[in-house]
């Protein structure tokens, strides 16, 4: 829940649509995430002390592939797309903040990469052995969906068109500066869940988006 030390490296592989998976749509969805968590020793405490550096990384793509019976790919609904902002990613949005949006409606999208560090203190007086830690952080992210670049749009969308999509969608990942917030909080990690309430700032935000400043209170098992 609260890491000082260590390493993390997770994946997830969701097939849809694919042979004997039939159903109504067909994509191939991929996540990545890492995590590393360091101490930092403190001149004149000896052992650990408590404090400690963590950094992590997520990254995710949804690729539509070809329907059985179909002789062309369909785009990604909404209900199977990512969402990026909240207490648990990236902090100082409100819930599915980031990316794509329809008035006050968020979209998903079908590519993202966030990321974030924060560098956790004891509290006084109650030191290193509390599973309480003072925080301060900052996170940043971006979340994209893939542009229709077909000229009629009556046509059927073929593998060209979403192979191009898809490039021009990850190469827009590193166009400007990603959004992204800082601030502080406090950390319990519960054996059951771990629980922060922090103070947010937004210090990039795109047209669109949804940032959340001042506090928020965030609850679950992985936290960026």
């Amino acid at each position: 829940m609260m890491p000082s030390r260590g390493y993390l490296l997770k994946t997830v592989t969701e097939l849809a649509g694919l042979g004997p998976l039939k159903g109504d749509v067909a994509f191939g969805k991929f996540e990545l995430e890492s995590l590393a968590a360091v101490p930092i020793p403190i001149p004149g405490i000896e052992g650990d002390s408590g404090v400690s550096f963590t950094a992590g990384l997520r990254g995710g793509l949804l690729y539509p592939l070809t329907l059985g019976g179909q002789s062309a790919p369909s785009q990604s609904r909404i209900n199977d797309r990512f969402q990026l902002g909240g207490p648990t990613d990236v902090r100082g949005f409100r819930l599915s903040g980031l990316g794509p949006r329809e008035g006050q409606d968020a979209l998903g999208g079908d590519v993202y990469a966030a990321g974030g560090a924060s560098l956790l203190f004891p509290l006084p007086h109650l030191g290193k052995e509390t599973p309480l830690r003072f925080q301060t952080f900052i996170n940043a992210g971006r979340l994209l969906a893939l542009k229709d670049k077909r000229q009629d749009k009556d046509q059927a969308m073929s593998s060209n068109d979403v192979q191009s999509s898809f490039a021009q969608a990850v190469n827009d990942l590193s166009n400007g500066l990603p959004s992204t917030a800082a601030g502080f909080g406090l950390v319990y990690a519960h054996p059951a869940a771990r629980f922060e309430v922090n103070f947010s700032l937004p210090l990039v935000m795109r047209k669109g988006e949804e940032g959340r400043k001042g506090l928020s209170f965030g609850v679950g098992l992985s936290f960026l």
